[in-house]
């Protein structure tokens, strides 16, 4: 049997205390950054991936008029300032791979565009010529493929194993330069390739519908992530509830610092040591690739596209745990760093007779490390705002 204990008188102050205690707990505890930034930063994010697609857009269109201008008058110049144009629009695009890996448009299962856009990487053979083989591909097969056009390209992308890659940006990047076989300098196709060479004119019409698929496809993508454009993905993605949302974002970056670009296109070449496994090997542009990658992290990171300013993951961080936000944007600085002091072209350092502790070997596998560090980073970020994500 239980007996009622006589309470004691509770002072005035304990009651002040005490009610202040209950209401502290209904407020939202410290790991849960507040409400209102949450969706500030998704939808300044949204901003974000709709001004990069559409930046890459405006530069692949003035890519797509210059190749034109090429096919109409193949001379060695105008070759040149397509392949000038190629690069410049290259800068635009890489940074949009942040918004990969999380089932958006570029990369739905169904619908996604990234087989056809980005795909690598590419065996040459199977569009033109490669040394010993003059009869190479689909531009030297003219019985087999009679008309060269959107269909017919679309339809072989990806026939008969993957490195069977019809269009985008390293189809393009093939044509204008052909095979590299220089130890310390880009692919050189001769103009004549597009003049005197036997199915020149067929080069030159592959070359032009490869330009005009990306406009399509990067269209695409623009219209995906519109303000402007009905029920998109965009709106779809705005509707979502503020964790997943947040956690897409941070899935993209997660992934492209480890799985994509410290594991595929930076350890994969390091390790086998093939020049065909590096990114942008045509142009020799693979380094100024993973440079631009990794300025896309630090866009959504900081949320600053260069538009009109906004929050982004980091001040998200930073409203639960400031010495966290400010460890990984320093992480992301360095990652930068150490791209930028690799030596190019990235592929002088696949070579076979290298050690392991030469200098450029030494610089690529120090940024390995660092986008693996930052990718840590990130993963604990994702739990210290309540976002836990996976990372492969």
């Amino acid at each position: 049997m239980s007996r009622l204990r006589e309470r004691p008188c509770v002072p005035a102050a304990c009651v002040l205390i005490l009610f202040v205690g209950i209401l502290a707990g209904c407020a939202p505890r410290p790991s849960e950054p507040p409400a209102e930034l949450r969706r500030s930063v998704i939808e300044q994010y949204a901003v974000g991936v709709h001004t990069l697609y559409a930046r890459s857009l405006a530069s692949a269109r003035v890519l797509d008029e210059i190749i034109d201008t090429f096919v109409t008058e193949p001379t060695q110049s105008n070759l040149d300032a397509a392949r000038r144009a190629w690069l410049a629009a290259r800068t635009d695009y890489s940074p949009t791979e942040v918004y990969r890996f999380y089932g958006g448009p570029i990369d739905e299962d169904y619908s996604g565009v990234e087989g056809y856009l980005n795909a690598w990487p590419l065996d040459e053979s199977y569009i033109d010529y490669v040394v010993g083989y003059p009869q190479a591909g689909i531009i030297n097969r003219p019985e087999e493929f009679p008309v060269i056009n959107l269909t017919l390209l679309l339809a072989r992308n990806g026939v008969g194993g993957e490195g069977n890659i019809s269009t985008g940006w390293h189809a393009v990047e093939f044509l204008l330069w052909g095979q590299d076989l220089s130890a310390d300098g880009p692919g050189d196709r001769p103009v004549s390739d597009f003049t005197t060479a036997p199915n020149a004119d067929r080069r030159r019409e592959y070359l032009a519908v490869t330009s005009d698929l990306l406009i399509s496809h990067l269209s695409q993508m623009v219209n995906a992530w519109s303000p402007d454009a009905g029920n998109n993905y965009r709106r779809q993605f705005l509707a979502l509830p503020d964790e997943e949302a947040i956690r897409k974002m941070l899935t993209g970056i997660g992934e492209l610092s480890r799985g994509e670009l410290a594991g595929e296109r930076m350890f994969v070449a390091y390790s086998e040591r093939t020049q065909e496994d590096e990114t942008s090997c045509f142009s020799d542009n693979s380094i100024e690739d993973i440079i631009d990658n990794i300025r896309g992290i630090q866009m959504v990171y900081s949320g600053d596209y260069g538009v009109t300013p906004g929050p982004g993951i980091d001040e998200l961080v930073a409203s639960v745990d400031p010495e966290l936000a400010e460890r990984l944007h320093q992480e992301i600085i360095r990652s930068m760093h150490l791209a930028r002091e690799i030596p190019a072209p990235f592929d002088q350092h696949l070579r076979a007779e290298l050690p392991d502790d030469s200098p450029g070997r030494m610089k690529i596998m120090e940024t390995i490390i660092s986008l693996e560090e930052q990718t840590d980073t990130i993963i604990e970020a994702g739990e210290t705002v309540g976002v836990p994500i996976s990372v492969s």
